[in-house]
């Protein structure tokens, strides 16, 4: 399958767009380039003294940014949660808008190889990052089958967890699980209703997906940085796909804008309570009709928004 056929359509694009209100002159991070869709536009709104600087931890996606010939842009092999030296070692103390898309991107869903999708019969590998760690396989023959059942109840939401995870393990003691279409054989044999139109294998594939790339971890040690990073006036934008990460964003940004709270009945004076670093920007932004109807990955999507205060904000 070649790069054209793994072509990546950007969710919430215009959206996006103006959610960072882009400034000729500004310097802004693409935290999650995929195949280049928002950091090409974040471009093509920059002037010439404009500056992007984009992450990814899949080789694949890097290789593809690479392929792109500005002066004004550079990509790096690093995961988003190195946001904050990855900037340092370019030299960068402030930004002026950090985007953060999360999750699995369609090329790499859509490439059989990566093992991602229970739709091909391929390796389950299911890592971001093929250059370092464990494959889905790998842990699956290995982890226990109360670990097994946490995962997947924890970040699939999947109420047969413990069923699937017993169904995994009487399996692997028959023979090693390598595949993907094996794992969703396995898991269809334990799930005994799903909603209409999910396949069976759904919500484990998400859960062990998850685990896999410490996804939420991934973007719990994110967050922060991207805030300590921008500049005051700078925007703060991430797009999630899915109920664990939005939760894990909406609330972040709630605390932050909040500042520090203490009980009423400690008499501290305002000056000495740190405001909240964050404004909320809106409310949260979902895929219009016409777009999921463009484009059906985009129908999960949600964008928020917030804007760094000028209070202790960075100014490097």
């Amino acid at each position: 399958m070649t790069d054209g056929q793994l072509a990546h359509v950007p969710v919430l694009l215009e959206e996006t767009l103006e959610a960072l209100n882009i400034r000729p002159e500004g310097i802004y991070v693409d935290a999650t380039f995929g195949r280049g869709g928002h950091s090409r536009a974040i471009l093509g709104r920059l002037g010439a003294q404009g500056r992007l600087v984009a992450l990814d931890r899949d080789p694949r996606a890097v290789a593809e940014g690479e392929s792109i010939r500005d002066a004004r842009f550079r990509i790096v092999h690093a995961p988003f949660s190195r946001l904050k030296a990855t900037l340092a070692s370019l030299g960068l103390v402030a930004v002026d808008g950090v985007l953060l898309d999360i999750g699995v991107s369609s090329p790499q869903i859509d490439e059989a190889a990566r093992g991602f999708s229970f739709r091909f019969d391929a390796p389950l590998d299911m890592r971001m990052d093929t250059s370092q760690g464990e494959t889905a396989a790998a842990w699956l023959n290995r982890a226990s089958e109360e670990e097994i059942a946490r995962v997947i109840r924890d970040y699939g939401e999947e109420r047969f967890a413990k069923a699937v995870a017993r169904a995994i393990v009487q399996a692997r003691s028959e023979a090693p699980i390598t595949r993907t279409v094996q794992l969703a054989r396995i898991v269809a044999s334990a799930v005994r209703t799903r909603e209409r139109g999910q396949d069976p294998a759904t919500r484990t594939f998400q859960a062990v997906r998850i685990h896999i790339n410490r996804e939420l971890e991934e973007l719990a040690q994110a967050l922060p940085q991207s805030v300590e990073v921008l500049r005051a006036g700078g925007r703060l934008a991430v797009i999630s796909f899915h109920s664990l990460e939005d939760r894990m964003v909406k609330r972040f940004m709630r605390a932050e804008a909040k500042g520090e709270e203490f009980p009423p009945e400690i008499p501290l004076p305002a000056h000495a309570i740190r405001p909240g670093r964050l404004r909320l920007v809106g409310r949260a932004i979902r895929a219009s009709a016409a777009e999921v109807a463009r484009n059906p990955r985009a129908r999960s999507a949600v964008l928020r928004v917030a804007e760094r205060t000028a209070e202790a904000a960075c100014s490097g």
